[in-house]
Protein backbone atom coordinates (compact mmCIF):
# COMPACT_ATOMS: atom_id res chain seq x y z
CA UNK A 1 0.00 0.00 0.00
CA UNK A 2 1.00 3.66 -0.51
CA UNK A 3 1.99 6.06 1.92
CA UNK A 4 -0.77 7.94 1.83
CA UNK A 5 -3.31 4.99 2.58
CA UNK A 6 -3.92 2.98 5.50
CA UNK A 7 -4.52 -0.90 6.17
CA UNK A 8 -8.59 -1.30 7.20
CA UNK A 9 -9.96 -4.11 8.83
CA UNK A 10 -13.70 -3.85 8.56
CA UNK A 11 -16.01 -6.14 10.47
CA UNK A 12 -16.46 -8.32 7.43
CA UNK A 13 -12.72 -8.33 7.29
CA UNK A 14 -12.05 -9.08 10.90
CA UNK A 15 -14.53 -12.54 10.67
CA UNK A 16 -12.68 -13.73 7.27
CA UNK A 17 -9.51 -12.99 9.47
CA UNK A 18 -10.57 -15.13 12.14
CA UNK A 19 -12.31 -17.70 10.58
CA UNK A 20 -9.51 -18.46 8.00
CA UNK A 21 -7.40 -19.05 11.32
CA UNK A 22 -10.19 -20.57 13.72
CA UNK A 23 -11.63 -19.09 16.90
CA UNK A 24 -9.33 -21.08 19.39
CA UNK A 25 -5.95 -20.62 17.00
CA UNK A 26 -6.89 -16.79 17.17
CA UNK A 27 -7.24 -16.64 21.11
CA UNK A 28 -4.10 -18.63 21.52
CA UNK A 29 -2.15 -16.38 19.35
CA UNK A 30 -3.29 -13.20 21.10
CA UNK A 31 -2.85 -14.62 24.32
CA UNK A 32 0.81 -15.07 23.07
CA UNK A 33 1.01 -11.64 22.09
CA UNK A 34 0.09 -10.44 25.30
CA UNK A 35 2.03 -12.60 27.15
CA UNK A 36 5.21 -11.32 24.92
CA UNK A 37 4.31 -7.49 25.46
CA UNK A 38 3.53 -8.19 29.02
CA UNK A 39 7.23 -9.28 29.42
CA UNK A 40 8.28 -6.42 28.02
CA UNK A 41 5.79 -4.01 30.65
CA UNK A 42 8.53 -1.59 31.52
CA UNK A 43 8.80 -0.60 27.83
CA UNK A 44 5.59 1.15 27.28
CA UNK A 45 4.13 3.91 28.18
CA UNK A 46 0.70 3.38 30.34
CA UNK A 47 -1.92 6.01 32.36
CA UNK A 48 -5.27 4.94 33.05
CA UNK A 49 -7.58 5.08 30.73
CA UNK A 50 -9.27 8.39 29.47
CA UNK A 51 -12.84 7.93 30.16
CA UNK A 52 -16.47 10.27 29.71
CA UNK A 53 -18.78 9.30 32.27
CA UNK A 54 -22.62 9.74 31.72
CA UNK A 55 -25.56 8.21 33.61
CA UNK A 56 -25.92 5.74 30.71
CA UNK A 57 -22.60 4.74 30.05
CA UNK A 58 -19.10 5.26 29.49
CA UNK A 59 -16.95 6.51 26.83
CA UNK A 60 -12.95 6.16 26.88
CA UNK A 61 -9.90 6.35 25.03
CA UNK A 62 -6.96 3.49 25.75
CA UNK A 63 -3.20 4.86 24.68
CA UNK A 64 -0.37 3.40 25.06
CA UNK A 65 3.57 3.39 22.93
CA UNK A 66 6.21 0.71 23.23
CA UNK A 67 8.46 3.71 21.56
CA UNK A 68 8.52 2.17 18.05
CA UNK A 69 4.63 1.53 18.42
CA UNK A 70 1.98 4.00 19.02
CA UNK A 71 -1.53 2.64 20.01
CA UNK A 72 -5.47 3.83 20.98
CA UNK A 73 -8.48 1.95 21.54
CA UNK A 74 -11.80 3.95 21.18
CA UNK A 75 -14.25 1.75 23.23
CA UNK A 76 -17.78 2.72 25.02
CA UNK A 77 -19.81 0.35 27.12
CA UNK A 78 -23.57 1.37 27.19
CA UNK A 79 -25.70 -1.77 29.15
CA UNK A 80 -28.54 -0.54 28.45
CA UNK A 81 -28.21 -0.32 24.61
CA UNK A 82 -29.29 -3.78 24.02
CA UNK A 83 -32.87 -3.53 24.82
CA UNK A 84 -32.85 -0.51 21.74
CA UNK A 85 -31.28 -3.29 19.58
CA UNK A 86 -27.83 -2.05 19.53
CA UNK A 87 -24.38 -3.51 21.16
CA UNK A 88 -22.96 -2.84 25.24
CA UNK A 89 -19.63 -2.56 23.47
CA UNK A 90 -18.50 -0.90 20.32
CA UNK A 91 -14.39 -0.51 19.75
CA UNK A 92 -12.18 0.77 16.92
CA UNK A 93 -8.62 1.31 17.12
CA UNK A 94 -5.63 2.78 15.39
CA UNK A 95 -1.69 1.87 15.00
CA UNK A 96 0.63 4.27 14.01
CA UNK A 97 4.76 4.97 13.86
CA UNK A 98 6.21 6.73 16.37
CA UNK A 99 9.02 7.66 14.04
CA UNK A 100 7.05 9.47 11.69
CA UNK A 101 3.09 9.65 13.35
CA UNK A 102 1.72 7.79 10.14
CA UNK A 103 -0.73 5.13 10.83
CA UNK A 104 -0.12 1.81 9.73
CA UNK A 105 -3.32 0.05 10.42
CA UNK A 106 -7.33 1.22 11.63
CA UNK A 107 -9.20 -1.61 12.62
CA UNK A 108 -12.66 -2.45 13.79
CA UNK A 109 -12.45 -3.58 17.83
CA UNK A 110 -15.89 -4.82 18.81
CA UNK A 111 -14.95 -8.65 17.91
CA UNK A 112 -11.25 -8.08 18.74
CA UNK A 113 -11.63 -6.46 22.28
CA UNK A 114 -14.00 -9.33 22.72
CA UNK A 115 -11.10 -11.86 21.68
CA UNK A 116 -8.95 -10.03 23.28
CA UNK A 117 -10.87 -9.93 26.52
CA UNK A 118 -11.04 -13.56 26.78
CA UNK A 119 -7.33 -14.54 25.88
CA UNK A 120 -6.64 -12.31 28.50
CA UNK A 121 -8.66 -13.55 30.84
CA UNK A 122 -7.69 -17.29 29.76
CA UNK A 123 -3.87 -16.28 30.17
CA UNK A 124 -4.52 -14.61 33.42
CA UNK A 125 -5.92 -17.87 34.44
CA UNK A 126 -3.29 -20.42 33.26
CA UNK A 127 -0.85 -18.57 35.37
CA UNK A 128 -3.15 -18.62 38.36
CA UNK A 129 -5.90 -21.33 38.35
CA UNK A 130 -5.45 -24.81 39.79
CA UNK A 131 -3.84 -26.85 37.27
CA UNK A 132 -5.92 -29.73 36.92
CA UNK A 133 -9.20 -27.00 36.73
CA UNK A 134 -11.98 -28.51 34.12
CA UNK A 135 -14.93 -27.04 35.42
CA UNK A 136 -15.71 -23.41 34.92
CA UNK A 137 -19.50 -21.40 36.11
CA UNK A 138 -19.83 -18.39 33.43
CA UNK A 139 -21.96 -15.98 35.62
CA UNK A 140 -23.23 -12.96 33.11
CA UNK A 141 -24.01 -15.32 29.69
CA UNK A 142 -23.83 -11.59 27.29
CA UNK A 143 -21.90 -11.11 24.26
CA UNK A 144 -18.26 -11.69 26.33
CA UNK A 145 -19.59 -15.23 27.16
CA UNK A 146 -18.82 -17.58 23.97
CA UNK A 147 -15.32 -16.07 23.60
CA UNK A 148 -14.31 -16.45 27.41
CA UNK A 149 -15.37 -19.96 27.36
CA UNK A 150 -13.64 -20.94 24.14
CA UNK A 151 -10.82 -19.21 25.53
CA UNK A 152 -10.88 -21.33 28.34
CA UNK A 153 -10.55 -24.52 26.85
CA UNK A 154 -7.68 -23.12 24.46
CA UNK A 155 -5.51 -22.43 26.70
CA UNK A 156 -6.27 -24.18 30.04
CA UNK A 157 -8.02 -27.35 29.18
CA UNK A 158 -11.31 -26.37 30.93
CA UNK A 159 -13.81 -29.26 29.84
CA UNK A 160 -17.47 -27.94 30.74
CA UNK A 161 -19.29 -24.44 31.35
CA UNK A 162 -21.75 -24.38 34.05
CA UNK A 163 -23.99 -20.94 32.47
CA UNK A 164 -26.40 -18.93 34.25
CA UNK A 165 -27.81 -15.46 33.57
CA UNK A 166 -30.58 -13.76 35.60
CA UNK A 167 -31.70 -13.21 31.53
CA UNK A 168 -32.87 -17.06 30.73
CA UNK A 169 -32.76 -16.63 26.99
CA UNK A 170 -29.36 -15.39 27.39
CA UNK A 171 -28.26 -18.61 28.81
CA UNK A 172 -30.16 -20.37 26.08
CA UNK A 173 -28.11 -18.25 23.59
CA UNK A 174 -24.83 -19.38 24.63
CA UNK A 175 -25.51 -22.52 25.22
CA UNK A 176 -26.73 -22.82 21.16
CA UNK A 177 -23.74 -21.40 20.60
CA UNK A 178 -21.56 -23.62 22.45
CA UNK A 179 -23.29 -26.53 20.93
CA UNK A 180 -20.77 -28.46 18.80
CA UNK A 181 -17.95 -26.04 20.57
CA UNK A 182 -16.53 -29.93 21.98
CA UNK A 183 -17.16 -28.30 25.49
CA UNK A 184 -20.28 -30.02 28.12
CA UNK A 185 -22.20 -27.41 28.53
CA UNK A 186 -24.74 -26.87 31.46
CA UNK A 187 -27.54 -24.71 32.06
CA UNK A 188 -27.84 -23.58 36.05
CA UNK A 189 -31.10 -21.59 37.70
CA UNK A 190 -28.79 -20.08 40.30
CA UNK A 191 -25.51 -18.77 40.67
CA UNK A 192 -25.44 -21.58 43.21
CA UNK A 193 -26.05 -24.08 40.87
CA UNK A 194 -23.22 -22.89 38.16
CA UNK A 195 -20.88 -22.56 41.12
CA UNK A 196 -21.24 -26.04 42.54
CA UNK A 197 -17.93 -28.30 41.70
CA UNK A 198 -16.38 -25.31 39.85
CA UNK A 199 -12.49 -24.50 39.87
CA UNK A 200 -12.85 -21.54 38.24
CA UNK A 201 -15.55 -18.86 38.16
CA UNK A 202 -15.74 -16.45 35.42
CA UNK A 203 -17.96 -13.27 36.29
CA UNK A 204 -19.04 -10.97 32.78
CA UNK A 205 -22.45 -9.10 33.90
CA UNK A 206 -23.10 -5.64 32.28
CA UNK A 207 -25.25 -3.30 34.86
CA UNK A 208 -23.31 -0.39 35.38
CA UNK A 209 -24.02 -0.54 39.03
CA UNK A 210 -22.37 -2.12 42.47
CA UNK A 211 -23.81 -5.75 42.25
CA UNK A 212 -23.02 -8.73 44.66
CA UNK A 213 -23.57 -11.23 41.56
CA UNK A 214 -21.24 -13.52 43.70
CA UNK A 215 -21.42 -13.58 47.29
CA UNK A 216 -18.69 -14.75 50.05
CA UNK A 217 -20.39 -18.10 50.93
CA UNK A 218 -19.96 -19.36 47.63
CA UNK A 219 -16.54 -19.08 47.26
CA UNK A 220 -14.61 -22.01 49.01
CA UNK A 221 -10.88 -22.64 49.24
CA UNK A 222 -8.53 -23.45 45.97
CA UNK A 223 -11.19 -21.25 43.56
CA UNK A 224 -9.70 -19.18 40.78
CA UNK A 225 -12.12 -16.21 40.13
CA UNK A 226 -12.25 -14.33 36.95
CA UNK A 227 -14.10 -11.03 37.18
CA UNK A 228 -14.61 -9.30 34.29
CA UNK A 229 -17.71 -7.28 34.44
CA UNK A 230 -16.42 -4.58 36.77
CA UNK A 231 -14.67 -1.91 34.43
CA UNK A 232 -15.88 1.47 35.64
CA UNK A 233 -16.01 3.73 38.72
CA UNK A 234 -19.51 2.54 40.36
CA UNK A 235 -19.60 -0.92 38.87
CA UNK A 236 -18.72 -3.98 40.96
CA UNK A 237 -19.85 -7.84 40.60
CA UNK A 238 -17.89 -9.40 44.02
CA UNK A 239 -19.21 -9.03 47.42
CA UNK A 240 -15.68 -7.28 48.97
CA UNK A 241 -15.44 -9.98 51.59
CA UNK A 242 -14.35 -12.13 48.93
CA UNK A 243 -11.50 -9.83 47.72
CA UNK A 244 -10.58 -9.67 51.64
CA UNK A 245 -9.85 -13.46 51.35
CA UNK A 246 -8.29 -13.18 48.07
CA UNK A 247 -4.49 -13.01 46.69
CA UNK A 248 -5.66 -10.06 43.71
CA UNK A 249 -4.08 -9.80 40.48
CA UNK A 250 -4.66 -7.07 38.24
CA UNK A 251 -3.17 -5.69 34.90
CA UNK A 252 -2.10 -1.97 35.91
CA UNK A 253 -2.98 -1.08 39.16
CA UNK A 254 -3.56 2.47 38.89
CA UNK A 255 -6.34 2.08 36.49
CA UNK A 256 -8.01 -0.73 38.60
CA UNK A 257 -8.00 0.91 41.54
CA UNK A 258 -10.28 3.44 39.96
CA UNK A 259 -12.61 0.72 37.61
CA UNK A 260 -11.90 -2.64 39.37
CA UNK A 261 -13.47 -4.77 42.10
CA UNK A 262 -10.65 -3.04 44.45
CA UNK A 263 -12.38 -0.13 44.13
CA UNK A 264 -14.03 -1.42 46.88
CA UNK A 265 -11.20 -1.88 49.44
CA UNK A 266 -8.07 0.84 50.86
CA UNK A 267 -6.49 2.59 48.77
CA UNK A 268 -3.36 0.61 49.86
CA UNK A 269 -4.88 -3.01 49.94
CA UNK A 270 -2.38 -5.06 48.16
CA UNK A 271 -2.08 -6.55 44.57
CA UNK A 272 0.21 -7.52 41.68
CA UNK A 273 0.29 -6.75 38.68
CA UNK A 274 0.01 -9.82 36.10
CA UNK A 275 2.61 -8.62 34.54
CA UNK A 276 4.88 -9.67 37.07
CA UNK A 277 4.15 -12.87 37.63
CA UNK A 278 4.59 -13.41 33.88
CA UNK A 279 7.98 -12.00 33.92
CA UNK A 280 9.09 -14.42 37.60
CA UNK A 281 9.07 -11.20 39.53
CA UNK A 282 6.02 -12.26 41.28
CA UNK A 283 4.87 -15.80 42.58
CA UNK A 284 1.13 -16.42 41.48
CA UNK A 285 -0.64 -19.05 42.79
CA UNK A 286 0.83 -19.83 46.02
CA UNK A 287 -1.02 -22.88 47.21
CA UNK A 288 -3.71 -25.37 46.31
CA UNK A 289 -5.68 -23.65 49.03
CA UNK A 290 -5.31 -19.93 48.16
CA UNK A 291 -8.01 -18.32 46.60
CA UNK A 292 -6.71 -16.11 43.13
CA UNK A 293 -8.65 -13.32 41.74
CA UNK A 294 -7.57 -12.00 38.80
CA UNK A 295 -9.62 -8.03 38.73
CA UNK A 296 -9.20 -7.96 35.26
CA UNK A 297 -10.54 -4.65 33.15
CA UNK A 298 -8.91 -4.25 30.00
CA UNK A 299 -5.65 -2.34 29.70
CA UNK A 300 -4.18 -0.26 26.95
CA UNK A 301 -1.24 -2.65 26.40
CA UNK A 302 -3.55 -5.86 25.68
CA UNK A 303 -5.29 -3.61 22.80
CA UNK A 304 -1.55 -2.79 21.21
CA UNK A 305 -1.26 -6.64 21.45
CA UNK A 306 -4.04 -7.04 19.59
CA UNK A 307 -3.55 -4.60 17.23
CA UNK A 308 -0.10 -5.82 16.31
CA UNK A 309 -1.41 -9.09 15.77
CA UNK A 310 -3.83 -7.90 13.39
CA UNK A 311 -1.50 -5.93 11.37
CA UNK A 312 0.95 -8.91 11.32
CA UNK A 313 -2.08 -10.85 10.28
CA UNK A 314 -3.02 -8.27 7.19
CA UNK A 315 0.48 -8.71 5.62
CA UNK A 316 0.08 -12.52 5.41
CA UNK A 317 -3.33 -12.82 4.81
CA UNK A 318 -4.51 -9.95 3.57
CA UNK A 319 -7.75 -9.77 4.83
CA UNK A 320 -7.69 -5.53 4.64
CA UNK A 321 -8.63 -2.74 1.98
CA UNK A 322 -6.76 0.58 1.53
CA UNK A 323 -8.17 3.24 3.49
CA UNK A 324 -7.47 7.02 1.74
CA UNK A 325 -6.92 8.91 5.04
CA UNK A 326 -3.64 10.52 4.38
CA UNK A 327 -3.29 13.57 2.49
CA UNK A 328 -0.04 12.82 0.27
CA UNK A 329 0.33 16.22 -1.47
CA UNK A 330 3.32 16.72 -3.96
CA UNK A 331 5.08 19.29 -1.65
CA UNK A 332 4.85 18.53 2.29
CA UNK A 333 4.61 22.50 2.44
CA UNK A 334 1.92 22.75 0.07
CA UNK A 335 -1.37 21.28 1.59
CA UNK A 336 -3.48 24.39 0.43
CA UNK A 337 -2.00 23.78 -3.03
CA UNK A 338 -3.14 20.25 -3.70
CA UNK A 339 -6.66 21.21 -2.17
CA UNK A 340 -6.51 24.15 -5.08
CA UNK A 341 -5.69 21.70 -7.78
CA UNK A 342 -7.97 19.13 -6.93
CA UNK A 343 -10.96 21.73 -8.30
CA UNK A 344 -14.29 22.20 -7.11
CA UNK A 345 -16.58 18.78 -7.09
CA UNK A 346 -19.65 19.44 -8.81
CA UNK A 347 -23.14 18.33 -7.20
CA UNK A 348 -24.65 14.80 -8.21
Amino acid sequence: MSLNTVPFVSVANMMRLVHHIGVEQVLRDLAAAIEEDFRRWESFEKTPRLASHSAVGVIELMPTSDGRLYGFKYVNGHPKNTKNGLQTVTAFGLLAEVQTGYPVLLSEMTLLTALRTAASSALAARHLAPRDARVMALIGNGAQAEFQALAFRALCGISRVQLHDTDARATRKCAANLRHSGLEVVTCTSPEAAVEGAQIVTTCTADKQYATILTDNLVGPGIHINAIGGDCPGKTELHPDILRRSAIFVEYAPQTRIEGEIQQLSPDHPVTELWEVIAGRAPGRSHPDQITLFDGVGFAIEDFSALRYVHEQCGRTGFCEPLDMIADPDDPRDLFGMLMRAGPVSAA
